[in-house]
């Protein structure tokens, strides 16, 4: 879908959002919006795509592209459609999806997902957009997860592509320190629908939910501060420190009896 001629002629500092059909991206839009951008809104699902669109107070003002980012020739394609826009200002990696089941009893594709969505996907995208992103100083938010601060039993694959995920986010920070900004967003649970997604139980995990509402402001007030890793909400923060000071060993035991569920 090609960028209206009116979006083309706004003036208004461009931003790249992923996963903007559900979750996190639906609130990012809106607030990204609020603070006067103009969004190129990813997704795979039109109709969802098309809720995050006309919710928005200004939808013409806007354009939505669509590709699977797991999928090596449409992510492609995909960032060669947004290379041609000017103005390119901010890139939320926001897309991602987790799978839950003991890893040799689910099949292996949708596995391979994770990690090409979660992982894979957001370094490509942003080592592409980096030279206008960094000739306009702008910024880069990846939104990874606290799962991605210890191993998780029964969610293997989506543990290691966070970790990794936050890794790559935190280092290249440093490296892109006064060009562009750059925030590690690692929130922990909340009612975003990822659990109906990925398959996850009910469990006591979720008393430690937060607003996306919540997350997504205290991510846009950590980039306001130059960037850095930001656990967005008192219950998060607490869940982060008893993650950091539980021993490994019975962390992964507890984690276990509590996912396996």
């Amino acid at each position: 879908m090609l960028m209206p001629k009116t979006v083309e002629a706004d003036n208004r500092p461009l931003v790249l959002l992923t996963g903007a059909s559900g979750g996190f991206g639906c609130e990012f839009a809106r607030q990204l919006e609020e603070r006067g951008y103009r969004l190129i809104l990813h997704g795979r699902d039109k109709p969802r795509m098309l809720m995050t669109l006309h919710n928005l107070k200004a939808p013409k003002s806007h354009v939505c592209l669509y590709a699977d980012l797991a999928v090596e020739r449409e992510r492609e394609a995909f960032i060669e459609k947004v290379k041609q826009y000017s103005g390119l200002y901010g890139l939320v990696n926001n897309a991602g999806f987790g799978v839950w089941g003991a890893f040799e009893q689910r099949e292996i594709k949708p596995q391979m997902g994770v990690l090409l969505t979660d992982l894979v996907a957001p370094v490509d995208v942003a080592h592409a957009l980096l030279p206008a992103l960094r000739r306009n100083r702008g910024f880069i938010i990846n939104v990874s997860s606290l799962a991605g601060e210890s191993p998780l039993p029964y969610m293997s694959t989506y543990a290691a592509a966070k970790a990794g995920l936050t890794w790559w986010s935190e280092a290249t920070r440093l490296e892109l320190e006064g060009e562009v900004r750059v925030v590690t967003l690692a929130p922990g649970p909340s009612p975003t629908g990822f659990r109906d997604v990925s398959g996850m139980p009910e469990g006591p995990g979720s008393h430690f939910r937060s607003r996306a509402r919540l997350i997504v402001e205290q991510c846009l007030r950590q980039l306001d501060h130059g960037g850095g890793f930001c656990v967005p909400s008192r219950r998060h923060k607490l869940l982060y420190y008893l993650q950091k000071i539980t021993p490994r060993r019975l962390a992964l035991r507890l984690m276990a009896r509590y996912l396996r569920h």
